[in-house]
């Protein structure tokens, strides 16, 4: 499984790219191997005020659905849509091509509640 050094992770494993107030976010690659092939994913609408930590989408794929969690608080100001239109990128470049939100950061202190890439990987390695 591929963990980027220069990301932050959740528990529920989405990771977390922050650039300056934004906050790029998308699942792992530990993620959409256990799932499996991803037929449909469901973002939020752009401009849809989300919280850490809390659902905001969700995907379905062949063995399973499961809710997408927020890594941050904030606002959504992108969406991916090539993901909506092709779910399978979510199992090909789930770090690049397959990125979900942009989100607008609300609160930077929230940051402190992801963690970093080694801690990430002993969690996938005791699952």
């Amino acid at each position: 499984m591929k963990v980027l050094e220069n990301l932050l992770y959740t528990k529920d494993h989405e990771w977390a790219r922050i650039e300056g107030s934004v906050v790029t976010a998308g699942i792992t690659d530990y993620a959409q191997d256990q799932l499996g092939d991803i037929v449909y994913v469901e973002l939020p609408s752009e401009g849809t005020e989300i919280s850490q930590f809390s659902s905001c989408g969700a995907i379905d794929s062949v063995k399973a659905s499961s809710e997408i969690y927020a890594p941050v608080s904030g606002k959504v100001i992108e969406i991916n849509s090539a993901v909506a239109d092709n779910p399978s990128l979510l199992n090909s470049s789930p770090y690049e091509e397959g990125w979900l939100i942009k989100i607008e950061i609300s609160s930077e202190d929230e940051l402190s509640q992801l963690i970093k890439a080694a801690e990430y990987e002993e969690i996938i390695k005791g699952a």
